[in-house]
């Protein structure tokens, strides 16, 4: 795998600080039952990376000593860790709010029957990965047959109550380009999401979030063997907006590893960047005191994915402005198809 890291170090990128600390994401491992050809992390069926409960037992006691509102669990399929149900129970035993990073496949996998019971009983917002309402799209970046057990794994939180208002179970989709292009404008999109998953399929969900693919690991390597990294760099550097900035994930945000290490974001994890200006990134147990507030944020070029045009986070666009029309798809989820 290609590694575009050398070509995103040197960056203009302006320098941004840290707010007051709200959300703790914490990557519980990079084995998924998929292999997504965005996939930043380059999970897959075949890493075996996974937290400990030592670990977990940690980020726990960093939430309650800082006052952290949400844990956000990502992997790979962070389900796939064998401690996610204690984890997620002891957290909402806190009274913190969890987001389960779900593909929705995994709710049909043998020996994850009880996923689907297990989140709603639990209350687990959900942000589920559905890069399309068509199944060729869908198939095309995700693999054969994603569509299908996408639609059912749907179906099955509809049936708990998720995507219903007012049931308190809340499922949001998370929509990412097929190439290298800008997402769409949000609000666009989810009428369209919502039109064509509840004509065709039946299929209802709260809200949809918009995301940028950033040009590292799997991602930026398929743009370096084509050629595309270059463009794609100037793509999302010419659509940098400076009011996006103020709502950058990272400002509010502190990314764990498997392994308790923690970073500014989840692609600087990724990339091995510590935070702000420390040369090797600090584990959690070193930090459970530790008011991050006003501190440096490690910057990068690949940051630009984060500011361009609507903005990007881990909620979806940062502001309510169209992208350019350019990077407008049609039909709205195929772009670049």
């Amino acid at each position: 795998m290609l590694d575009t890291f050398p070509l995103l170090v040197k960056t203009d990128f302006p320098r941004i600080r840290r707010h007051r600390l709200e959300t703790l994401q914490a990557n519980l491992g990079y084995r998924c039952n998929q292999s997504c050809l965005h996939c930043h992390v380059a999970a897959s069926p075949k890493r075996t990376e996974e937290m400990s409960w030592e670990t977990m037992a940690l980020l726990l006691q960093f939430a309650e000593r800082q006052q952290v509102e949400t844990l956000d669990l990502t992997g790979g399929a962070p389900e796939m860790n064998p401690q996610f149900r204690r984890l997620v129970a002891a957290a909402r035993g806190m009274g913190l709010r969890v987001i389960d990073r779900c593909n929705l496949t995994i709710l049909n996998e043998p020996g994850y029957e009880w996923l689907a019971d297990f989140l709603a009983e639990n209350e687990v917002e959900i942000s589920a990965s559905l890069p399309c309402y068509l199944e060729e799209n869908v198939n095309q970046q995700r693999g054969d047959g994603v569509f299908q057990s996408s639609l059912a794994g749907l179906r099955k939180l509809n049936a708990l109550g998720y995507g219903t208002p007012d049931s308190g179970r809340i499922l949001n989709l998370v929509y990412n380009p097929l190439g290298p292009s800008l997402p769409p404008d949000q609000a666009k999109l989810e009428a369209a999401y919502k039109e064509q998953l509840a004509t065709r399929y039946g299929v209802t969900f709260n809200q949809l979030f918009a995301l940028a693919n950033m040009p590292i690991q799997r991602f930026g390597s398929q743009l370096m063997s084509r050629g595309e990294f270059q463009p794609y760099m100037a793509l999302l550097k010419g659509a940098h907006k400076n009011e996006n900035l103020a709502g950058v994930m990272c400002r509010s945000l502190i990314s764990v590893s498997w392994q308790g290490h923690v970073f500014d974001c989840d692609f600087n994890q990724m990339l091995g960047m510590a935070m702000g200006e420390a040369t090797e990134a600090p584990h959690i147990s070193e930090l459970l005191d530790t008011d991050l507030a006003g501190r440096a944020i490690h910057i990068a070029d690949h940051c630009y994915g984060c500011t361009a045009g609507q903005g990007s986070s881990c909620g979806g666009a940062l502001g309510d402005k169209e992208a350019d029309a350019q990077t407008t798809p049609k039909p709205a989820c195929a772009a670049a198809a």
